[in-house]
Order: structure tokens, then sequence, then C-alpha cells
């Protein structure tokens, strides 16, 4: 079975020789750009053959907006207007997407990472700034959310059509407890969540949604659970939810996961007998079709790429 039949059959809950398995990380600061983040890819790959690829969008997280830095009321927001395709912010990420599709052909399946429209208004303005404007004028801000979700629908058509990436992994944030109740969140953020994924699916059928822990907290997670896409990645040990139970949870989709990504856990601090370990009991405990080994989210910057390597020759090694 190819890499690529392999996750296929995977997304679709089709049976797979092996399970699929394929983990993500920062890059070095140094990297974020140009041919070092593409050739950084590229030798990640090769070294430890994971059977897809997730191209990060490290050094494209800040949303580049010209109106924000002269944002002084929320009313402000209304002025907002969509970057546009032609934008650099837009086309630098479909040039690095493409390159590494290019260079990887269609050995294995390959997605990019797209963030949900408010994560992007938070990455480019502050936290304290989304939250206070979202309280004093809701309808302003969510005129921004509709903007950048043209943008972040603009991209995906662009990596999809353009560069030839297989789907995007789409990041939706911002449900923790803490922040807004079920309704809430639904009437504020889902709108625009949906927004880009709906439209993400018209471009692919193969299409990850990531319900990020980010920050540790534990979300809301049934804000997302009729959001559209083929596969679910979630933070299992922040949400405290395993994979066979988050399989019932989003209706038997093809669920992805398992590995806690932080620096406690055993992918970043285990030896390579806890790590070997811990991928054999994941083995034992997910047998059902549709389940694919990854981490809760990205590793960090300065990941051991060996660790990785041990998961993937455990992996290969259980399927002989």
């Amino acid at each position: 079975m190819t890499k690529k039949e392999r996750v296929l059959n995977a997304m679709n809950n089709k049976p797979v020789d092996r399970p699929p398995v394929s983990f993500w990380f920062h890059f070095p600061l140094d990297m974020d750009l140009d041919k070092d983040c593409v050739a950084a890819h590229l030798d990640y790959y090769k070294k430890c053959d994971v059977d897809f690829v997730k191209i990060m969008c490290d050094g494209f997280f800040d949303y580049p907006n010209p109106i924000i830095p002269n944002i002084k009321n929320p009313e402000d927001w209304y002025n907002m207007k969509p970057l546009g395709a032609d934008h650099p912010f837009i086309r630098g990420q479909v040039k690095r997407v493409k390159e590494i599709v290019d260079a990887i052909g269609d050995e294995c399946m390959t997605f990019y990472n797209v963030f949900c429209p408010m994560s992007s208004f938070r990455f480019g303005t502050s936290e304290e700034l989304l939250m206070e404007h979202l309280k004093a004028n809701p309808d302003a801000v969510l005129h921004a959310f509709d903007v950048i979700a043209e943008d972040a629908i603009t991209l995906s058509r662009l990596v999809i059509e353009e560069a030839g990436c297989d789907g995007i992994y789409y990041c939706v944030q911002n449900a923790e407890e803490f922040r807004f109740s079920y309704d809430e969140y639904r009437k504020l953020v889902t709108p625009s969540d949906l927004k880009v994924l709906e439209a993400a699916n018209k471009f692919s059928d193969n299409n990850i949604l990531h319900c990020c822990g980010w920050a540790g907290d534990k979300n809301r997670i049934e804000v997302w659970k009729d959001y559209p896409a083929k596969a679910i990645n979630w933070a299992v040990y922040v949400e405290d939810m395993n994979l066979t139970e988050g399989k019932k949870f989003f209706g038997g989709k093809c669920v992805l996961g398992g590995f806690d990504n932080r620096e406690e856990g055993v992918l970043w601090s285990g030896t390579e007998e806890e790590i070997k370990a811990f991928t054999k009991k994941w083995l034992e405990e997910n047998q059902e079709n549709g389940m694919i080994i990854g981490a809760d989210c990205s590793l960090g910057r300065g990941m051991k790429l060996d660790n990785i390597k041990y998961v993937v020759d455990t992996v290969k090694e259980s399927a002989k």
C-alpha cells in the first residue's frame, strides 16, 4: 500500500495495512521563510519517512492587514478589506507550498496549515484588544472576521488548486471554557470558522480539522463537534478524551493523534525504549479503521528527529 493509499483509506475509514503516522513541528526561527524553510521540510520528510506532510506556516502567523496599526476604536474595523490573492502574505505561502509539493511529487499527501479568522485577528493584534473590541462592538469585529475569512478562503484555494496541496489542516482555537459560553462561541466565532472550512471543502474532499489546545486550557470542544472535515485532530491530553472516545464523539470520522506534543510527553522527553513502548500501546488500543498516529498539536522547535523515527519504525515493524 502506498503512502497516499494508506492515508486516503484511513481518512475514509477503510482498511489499511498499518495506521498512517505523521508529526510536525516549528522550525528554527531563521528558517521561517523562503528556501531554508522548504529545505527543512524536505529534510525532515526524508529522514523520518512519515506518511504525509503537514506544511507549516512559520513566518506567516501575524496577519498584516494595513488597517491594523491605525485602529483606534472598535468601529474602525468596518474599514477593513481583504488583502487579496496578490498580497505577499498570501503569495509567499503559496510559493512555499508549491516548492515543497513539487519536490515531494506524488509520493505522499500534503496538507497546509490555515488558521481560523479569530486566531489570525489575535495574531495580528493582541488578545486583549480582540476581547475588548468584541465586547464593545461585536458587529464591527465580526466584520473583520469575515474579511479575514475571505483571505483564508483565497489562501486555501491557491494552496490546493495552484500549489497542488491535497487539503488544508484547519486550525480552530479560542473555545477555552473561560473565554466563551457554548452559545457565545457559536454565535460569534462559528460563522467565520465555517465560512472558511465549507469553502475549503469545495476545493478538496480531504481536509483535516485541528481543534487546538495550544494554551493548555480545556476547550468547549462540543462547539466543533459538527464541523465538516474528513479527519479530526484534537488535544487528547488537554481535553481528556482519547482517540476511541473522540471517534464516537465526532460521529465516527477519522481521528488523528494520541501523542502528547508537550515537553512532558513521551515523544519529547522519553527514551527510545519508552517511545517504542508507547507506540506499541497505541497500536494495541486503536485498532479501528480510520485512525492515524500523530500528536495533539505541533511539536516544539528543536524536536529530536530520532524520536519521531522511533515511532515510524515501530509502526512499520508492526505491519511485518
